[in-house]
């Protein structure tokens, strides 16, 4: 296993967050300077400096899991390219998901140009809340399609051998040896919920659930053909690039429901930027942070809290189609899972400390 940038594990915990320090001080700066801009007064500047706070909280606990799975990923990546997922994928994350992609989504939907988009964004923040709003249907469908798969192909793996629920899990991975199986359920979900929609939002929601499907299966097939020619520096270097593209999805599928959530609290493309690009960071330091402290190995249930929260948050986007479901709902429960997982796992670590012999 390729080890990471640094294995040092005494480095402290503030060390690891200070360039989310940094930049959350600078964010909830600009926000409150755009807060002042937009009304001129000094309620205006707080209301938007709380708001700016608020969806940072809600993507860091929307996005725990996120850095969890980012951590499980990277630990086979070479240094190069955990490298750049760190740089570059960050700044992809940050302005890609959280100001290029609700762009492209009006640009798509509205049929605008980009720069139109823009406008609308800064000048029409209501119109465009709208049209974001009504493009949630095929966000939830394809977010939610790739999620489950990214959950179920964990699950279903016949060379998994710790378990956190053993009755379920021992039981999918006996079951992996059977093909296809994961793609056959996702599929029986997506035929059972697009029966509780109607006309065309059904047909909506089936084509966009296979787009997710199929994007999973491409980037998968992507990361296996160039994993198979890891012998020379150059193709080496290729797998890395397929597990950076697998990153890089995994993270826009995550991002899909913290975006939208945002639209509760603000219609302002460039507070919610702010507030979610805040959290981001703080996503990215964990995710250093449990790469360089081994921690997903000393908390060996920590994975498995990760990726039922993420089945659960698949779900969650599924019934979303249906009826609202608050996103702080969304985040605690995730969070909720985690924390019952690191538990579990401290309290293993107890008994098995206990149980060695002295």
């Amino acid at each position: 296993m390729l080890t990471f940038m640094s294995t040092s594990t005494a480095k402290p915990m503030v060390a690891y967050l200070k360039w989310a320090f940094i930049v959350t001080g600078v964010g909830l700066a600009l926000g409150a300077a755009l807060g002042w801009q937009t009304t001129g007064t000094l309620s205006g500047a707080l209301t938007i400096f709380f708001i700016c706070a608020v969806l940072a909280v809600l993507e860091i606990s929307l996005s725990f899991d996120n850095a969890i799975v980012n951590a499980n990923k990277l630990k086979t990546m070479s240094p190069v390219w955990q490298h750049r997922f760190l740089t570059w994928g960050i700044l992809i994350a940050v302005f890609g998901m959280r100001i290029v992609f609700p762009l492209l989504i009006v640009v798509i939907a509205a049929h605008v140009g980009p720069i139109d988009a823009l406008i609308m964004a800064a000048a029409r923040p209501a119109e465009y809340a709208r049209i974001m709003q009504e493009a949630h249907l095929p966000i939830a469908a394809f977010g939610g399609t790739f999620l489950m798969m990214v959950a179920l192909t964990y699950f279903f793996d016949q060379e998994k051998d710790v378990h956190w629920v053993e009755w379920l899990e021992s039981r999918m991975a006996s079951y992996a040896t059977i093909k296809g199986v994961e793609i056959a359920l996702v599929l029986i979900l997506v035929l059972l919920f697009s029966r509780l929609l109607e006309g065309e939002a059904r047909n909506v929601f089936v084509y966009s659930a296979i787009y997710g499907l199929l994007t999973f299966l491409l980037v998968e097939v992507l990361g296996g053909f160039l994993d198979r020619t890891q012998e020379t520096t150059r193709a080496a270097a290729q797998g890395g690039l397929g597990a950076f593209l697998y990153l890089e999805v995994l993270d826009a599928s995550f991002s899909f429901d913290g975006v939208i959530g945002a639209f509760a609290l603000s219609q302002n493309l460039f507070v919610i930027a702010i507030g979610l690009g805040i959290g981001a960071m703080y996503v990215r330091s964990m995710t250093i942070m449990l790469v360089e402290r081994g921690t997903l190995a000393e908390y060996r249930y920590l994975e498995h809290g990760a990726f039922y929260a993420i089945l659960i948050l698949s779900v969650i986007m599924y019934c979303q189609t249906l009826v609202h479901i608050p996103e702080v709902i969304t985040g605690l429960g995730g969070a909720a899972l985690i924390g019952v997982a690191l538990w579990s796992s401290i309290r293993s670590n107890r008994c098995e400390a206990g149980a060695a012999p002295k």
